[in-house]
């Protein structure tokens, strides 16, 4: 896939002024004066706010908030990180929260400002062995977890379930492998939580827009999905992305044969597949394009490490 069609990671943001009042005042005194500048950042899905701010005095911090309208789960989402992000030790590779609240329907957190980047795309391969590198170091450190998450089959069991749906779906336009095989990918897809289970922290949203590398370290960022998985979780999960941001196929990146990990790539894939197909969500108008692309590679995937016919 060519740079010029890549689906952008970013949706429709809120800018500063036009988040609610008494949150923007609540930030303010937080921060000890006036807001001088507000940078809005791009890569994300969620019609939030998400700046980058400069009071008059020259203090800096980075700020997500979101309300009610238009998508009301994006709040549960919100509060979901706020909790993650003041439960996780300074160990983690993570901007640190400042603080963090929830008024009037709306729920703010105000991070350190990070003086980073996202990475290059298409990938730069120095930079993709940085993360790599990164998530390796991460998920030894983070074995077990030092914090109370749910289990990954709690957090996903919902959604991991896309081939299974498809069964009693509308399957036109399907791939024609993928309906081929319909009924053994749902039987695949259906151990995933078992074979994913683990005792390591787990941020299983890694994607591009949800890292900042400096010249000396590589943060995750947006941590509402942390939960109890196994240890590859995070790299698994991220190479589609790659693969559909114009990096290596994850065949080339995963030489893991492990069942396990064909499980989970199953779930996974069935979950970009089927929510690909689905409209796009209140205030999200750009997610179900980056998920049928990452389906699409995720799919390819997929059949080579069945090697069904």
């Amino acid at each position: 896939m060519s740079v010029h069609t890549i689906p952008p990671a970013s949706g429709a943001r809120v800018p500063w002024h036009d988040v609610h009042p008494p949150v923007r005042a609540a930030v303010e005194r937080f921060l000890g004066g006036p807001v001088a500048a507000a940078t809005t950042q791009p890569g994300g899905f969620s019609p939030a706010a998400a700046v980058r701010l400069r009071t008059e005095g020259g203090r800096r911090a980075f700020v997500k908030a979101v309300g009610p309208e238009p998508n009301a789960d994006s709040v549960g989402i919100y509060q979901a990180e706020l909790a993650v992000a003041a439960a996780l030790p300074a160990s983690v590779p993570a901007p640190r929260l400042l603080t963090g609240f929830e008024l009037d329907g709306w729920v703010t957190l105000v991070f350190e400002d990070v003086e980073g980047a996202h990475p290059e795309l298409p990938w730069r391969r120095d930079q993709l062995d940085r993360v790599l590198a990164a998530l390796h170091e991460m998920s030894a450190a983070l074995t077990p977890s030092p914090i109370e998450v749910p289990r990954i089959g709690e957090t996903f069991g919902s959604s991991f379930d896309g081939w299974r749906r498809l069964l009693d779906e509308d399957t036109t336009g399907l791939d024609p492998w993928a309906l081929r095989h319909l009924d053994e990918l749902a039987e695949l897809e259906s151990g995933w939580a078992a074979a994913a289970a683990g005792d390591s922290l787990v941020h299983a949203d890694v994607r591009a827009d949800n890292i900042l590398l400096t010249d000396d370290r590589v943060y995750f960022v947006d941590w509402p999905w942390a939960c109890l998985g196994a240890p590859w979780v995070d790299r698994v999960c991220l190479l589609p992305s790659v693969g559909m941001q114009g990096g290596p196929p994850p065949y080339e990146l995963c030489t893991d044969l492990d069942p396990a990990v064909t499980a989970l790539v199953a779930a996974m894939t069935g979950y970009l597949v089927h929510h690909g197909r689905l409209p796009d969500p209140p205030g999200l108008p750009t997610v179900r394009a980056f998920q049928r692309a990452q389906g699409v590679v995720a799919l390819d995937w997929l059949r080579r490490r069945t090697g069904w016919a």
